[in-house]
């Protein structure tokens, strides 16, 4: 073989390779990347979605700690992280640490309360967990804090995960609420399970588990009715819906409490009324894109120690992301 053949064959080679590495590539994308966590975290969008709460809480934040630091610093910045909905003794706590660190400059004790927020969200479990054949979850909250939206919002999110999901209207009382659900359902390409109208709940939420089983659908998402906390019945049928899903699926994978984050320490209320009657294992906080206080997330996790799992920063069904507490913090903190 002469050396214009072999470069010949050589660039041929080379042709045949490239051409094979594209093929592949495109393959992959595709099929889609491999199955990946529920859970990833989605850093790029937070920060320019919690613009208001930033603009409120860190520029008080930084109008506190602009100059020196005397004892009225400290007292203002307990009155900022109080405003900000982080609850009183957390932010007792967090002014007690701050102090207790010796900043010589406002920047130091800055870094030392950054330090610190990032310390009250660190180390829990934000995952979901979805075990069982099906895995139920089961999503409540009180009315208007957005239920039915961040469930067809999950759904999409878990269904883009490689999962099947199926969604069981077991609010059976409030006019329309299972169109409105099923509407959603529609629209991210999912099954939805709808009983009679004041039919029993817990009995929808076992034929979603039925519907499950026969239609090969791996998950159940169980939207309950909005019910206020104080409500002795409702709270006690929530409990029921509970059981039997404990009963016939054998567990109950998750349970969610949807919290508005615009409703301050009304929400942890209600986070304890929820948690006594069906156990929580996450929250998802909604309209947090609106929220001008931004400082729940550290409330509900300090006093409850439930983990944020999700926070809803909009409209649109991509919308709802995991939930990342360094993120969060560092958008919190930034500049406005």
């Amino acid at each position: 073989m002469d050396f214009d053949t072999a470069l010949l064959v050589a660039v041929i080679l080379a042709v045949v390779l490239v051409a094979v590495g594209v093929t592949v590539a495109v393959s992959r994308r595709l099929r889609g990347t491999p199955q990946r966590s529920i859970g990833t975290p989605a850093r790029p969008s937070v920060a320019g979605r919690l613009g208001t709460a930033r603009a409120g809480f860190g520029d008080r934040l930084r109008s506190v700690l602009g100059g020196g630091l005397d004892d009225s610093t400290w007292e203002r910045l307990e009155e900022v992280l109080i405003s900000a909905d982080v609850g009183v003794g957390l932010a007792t706590e967090l002014v007690s640490d701050v102090r207790a660190s010796r900043p010589e400059t406002a920047a130091d004790a800055r870094a030392a309360l950054e330090r610190r927020l990032h310390e009250t969200l660190a180390g829990r479990d934000r995952d979901l967990h979805l075990t069982g054949t099906p895995a139920v979850m089961v999503v409540v909250g009180v009315n208007g804090v957005g239920k039915t939206t961040t469930i067809a919002k999950l759904a999409a999110r878990i269904r883009e995960a490689g999962r099947a999901p199926l969604l069981a209207a077991a609010d059976t009382y409030r006019a329309a609420a299972d169109t409105q659900l099923a509407t959603w359902a529609e629209r991210v390409g999912v099954e939805v399970v709808r009983g009679e109208a004041g039919s029993d709940p817990a009995s929808v939420a076992f034929g979603g588990v039925e519907r499950a089983r026969e239609s090969g659908a791996d998950t159940v998402i169980v939207d309950t009715a909005g019910r206020l906390q104080t409500k002795k019945n409702l709270m006690a049928e929530l409990g029921k819906i509970v059981r039997v899903l404990e009963r016939e699926a054998g567990s109950v994978s998750e349970t969610l409490l949807v919290l508005d984050g615009t409703a301050g320490q009304n929400g942890l209320a209600q986070a304890e009324a929820f948690g006594e009657v069906a156990g929580l294992s996450g929250v998802v906080l909604t309209k947090m894109d609106g929220s001008a206080r931004g400082g729940v997330a550290f409330a509900v996790e300090h006093q409850l120690g439930v983990p944020v799992k999700f926070i809803g920063l909009g409209e649109g069904v991509d919308d709802l992301v995991p939930f990342d507490p360094d993120a969060y913090v560092d958008a919190l903190l930034g500049e406005a």
